[in-house]
């Protein structure tokens, strides 16, 4: 009974120090550096794809705006030469390119807000994954010295080895 005792205990430990190694910190830190820099590289590639998007928001509502401009100048021809039918066809364009400029600039104000947001998020996150670096090297410069101590600390002298050398010698000659 007391052998089945002593290996569940045995198992338990190695079990144990199994889940220990899984779960170090130093492991748990490097994966969560790789998750955000992940995460980083992602947000990046949406603001990139805001800014083109902003880029080409800005271009249609100035090729809209200028398309105002040269139907308020056909329509000027139009009712000078009094072609009333053809300034009505002018006018609902005009109309039409109004609704889409006024469309095209509340969709560029979205873009901004939403680019603003991003960018003040990847700040955040850049931030957040510089202490992460930092959190591990300290991490790693304390397991360094940890581990420098545990050598140091069994570090055996050469002067100890030929004490114990000789000890051993004696016992073995007086057997």
């Amino acid at each position: 009974m007391a052998l089945i005792t002593r290996l569940s205990r045995l198992f338990q430990a190695d079990f144990h120090a199994v889940l220990d190694r899984i779960e170090e910190p130093d492991i748990q830190l490097k994966q969560a550096i790789r998750e955000m820099q992940f995460e980083l590289q992602q947000d990046q590639q949406r603001l990139a794809l805001l800014q083109h998007e902003a880029e080409a928001l800005a271009d249609l509502a100035a090729q809209t705006e200028q398309q105002l401009d040269e139907f308020d100048d056909e329509l000027d021809i139009c009712f000078s030469a009094k072609k009333d039918n053809l300034a009505r066809d002018l006018i609902r364009r005009k109309l039409e390119a109004e609704r889409q400029l006024h469309t095209t600039e509340q969709q560029g104000k979205a873009n901004q807000t939403s680019l603003k947001n991003l960018q003040q998020r990847i700040g955040e996150n850049h931030q957040a994954l510089d202490n992460m670096k930092q959190k591990l090297d300290l991490l790693a410069e304390n397991a360094d010295r940890s581990t420098q101590t545990h050598y140091a600390s069994a570090g055996v002298r050469s002067e100890e080895i030929e004490i114990a050398f000789l000890r051993e010698k004696q016992k073995r000659a007086a057997s």
